[in-house]
């Protein structure tokens, strides 16, 4: 599939790092570094702007190691980039640990992956098939 991208960043197109990686490292596009305290959250543009076919969305996912290692993520998890969107990515960082944590140009921040979704059509009824799980939720699969 190809889509279409315009790159207002000063780096490289997003790439795959293997042949079989679902999604694509997504950069920090800045002048100069941002700082990012203990519990703050911040935009960060990265100056791309795509095209989706129609049937695709784009997710913005956090990146493990990112999470792993410095306590930062994605807040907002996964964002959704509609097939219509023609503004560019950004990512909104959080982060969840104890200490500052700087962003720096071309810093691996996310990852985006592209996706197929339908559309529901959604049927109004007056009542819901009976299932063996019922009514019952969060946590309750895994009750025996």
């Amino acid at each position: 599939m190809k889509i279409q991208v315009v790159n207002g960043s000063h780096h490289a197109l997003p790439q795959y790092a293997t042949e079989m990686s679902a999604g694509v490292d997504l950069r920090a596009n800045l002048e100069e570094p941002v700082v990012l305290h203990p519990g703050a959250r911040a935009l960060v543009p990265t100056g791309l702007r795509i095209a989706l076919p129609k049937g695709y969305e784009a997710q913005v996912r956090p990146r493990s190691g990112l999470a792993l290692k410095k306590g930062v993520t994605v807040l907002n998890t996964p964002g959704t980039i509609d097939a219509d969107y023609r503004g560019e990515i950004g990512v909104i960082l959080v982060n969840l640990s104890q200490e500052d944590f700087v962003i720096e140009d071309g810093e691996r921040i996310a990852q985006m992956v592209v996706a197929r979704h339908e559309q529901a059509e959604w049927e109004l009824v007056e009542v819901l098939d009976e299932t063996e799980r019922g009514e019952g939720g969060f946590g309750h699969s895994g009750v025996k």
